[in-house]
């Protein structure tokens, strides 16, 4: 007996557009794992790229610091001189450059000089230091020595490197400071901009997110100028005051180092002492002293007063993030690394919120 074909589930009548095609998954269960397998792998790529875009990206939130810092200044000019908002950031762009060229003018020279005195003042301590060492019972062989002052200088040498980084970055810095240009005029234009890539129900929420950010970015910026500004004039003054060579190099690397957090301060305080004991017993003890001194002002009345009104973060995570980011961005990550950790922080307190919220609703 014969046997009838098979009837074709779909109607050959319908158009071929219509008709299931050979990627068609017809069973519920694994379409569904299928689009959860599609997210994770679109997550990872989106991870990869990233990765590989993460010094463009490191270079753009490093403009958005920077128009921080200038709309900052902006907004406080704005209380004694209320004119119109470009004005005011052109203001706040001219003061700073005249500073510049005031440090490069005036302190140039002298700073230039005592730079090239460091590395033999660091070398020649770090060998008394290892004598006096020997002398009170410390039996160390020469290739012990010959490896620890090679891993010493060659620490000094990175610092050097570090911020002949930061100076000589040329391209990087003036990426950073034209992105923070336009970020600073129009910041509007630019978190509407991105509001419009969100869902229509998460741009409320997202705007409000991106203020939070903004105003947090802002007084965390202001706080680390202050402390800055603060250290480095201190510390500059108080060495001066006691005749210590090389002051005003010591005090502009305590007050560019002092913009890293739990990493500048020890760095700063090591060159300090070192070159206060190259003139002497008490010198370094007041060396000592001045270190101690201005980083328990800033630790103690600066960083908790900003703490208060920013993001409030644990110092481990901090420098956790620190180590990790300077490890694979160099100084770039390592300079931006605790904004970016306070901005994270913020988002994942807001979702934190929104989620409750929804919770709370249903």
């Amino acid at each position: 007996m014969a046997t009838e074909p098979a009837e074709d589930p779909i109607p050959s009548n319908r158009p071929s557009s219509h008709r299931a095609g050979p990627t068609d998954i017809s069973d519920p269960l694994f379409r569904h794992e299928t689009k959860r397998a599609f997210v994770w792998i679109g997550m990872a790529a989106l991870f990869a790229l990233t990765v590989f875009l993460a010094q463009p990206l490191l270079v753009i939130f490093g403009g958005m610091v920077f128009a921080a810092m200038v709309d900052g200044g902006a907004r406080l000019l704005e209380r004694v001189l209320p004119i119109r908002r470009g004005a005011r950031v052109g203001i706040v762009l001219l003061l700073t450059a005249a500073f510049l060229a005031w440090l490069a003018y005036f302190a140039g020279s002298q700073i230039a000089a005592q730079a090239a005195e460091l590395p033999a003042t660091i070398q020649s301590q770090w060998l008394r230091a290892v004598s006096w060492l020997q002398n009170h019972g410390f039996a160390m062989r020469n290739r012990d020595l010959q490896g620890m002052a090679q891993e010493a200088m060659g620490g000094v040498a990175q610092v050097t490197r570090a911020v002949g980084g930061i100076i000589g970055a040329v391209t990087t810095l003036i990426l950073i400071v034209v992105l923070g240009i336009y970020f600073a005029l129009e910041p509007r234009l630019y978190r509407r901009g991105l509001a419009w890539l969100m869902p229509a129900d998460r741009r409320d929420h997202f705007e409000t997110t991106a203020q939070l950010m903004g105003s947090s970015l802002r007084r965390l910026m202001a706080g680390r100028l202050l402390g800055m500004v603060v250290e480095g004039t201190a510390a500059w003054l108080l060495l001066e005051l006691y005749g210590v060579p090389m002051a005003a190099l010591l005090g502009l690397l305590t007050g560019l180092l002092a913009f890293l957090p739990n990493i500048g301060a020890p760095i700063s305080g090591l060159l300090m002492i070192l070159v206060g004991f190259s003139g002497g017993t008490d010198m370094g003890l007041y060396c000592i002293a001045v270190y101690l001194t201005v980083h328990t002002v800033d630790g103690y009345l600066i960083v908790p007063m900003v703490a208060r009104r920013t993001v409030d973060l644990a110092p481990a995570l901090v420098l956790g993030a620190q180590l990790i980011m300077g490890a694979l961005f160099g100084i770039l990550g390592l300079a931006l690394a605790d904004p970016i950790v306070a901005m994270i922080k913020i988002w994942l307190e807001r979702e934190a919120a929104r989620h409750q919220a929804e919770d709370m609703a249903s």
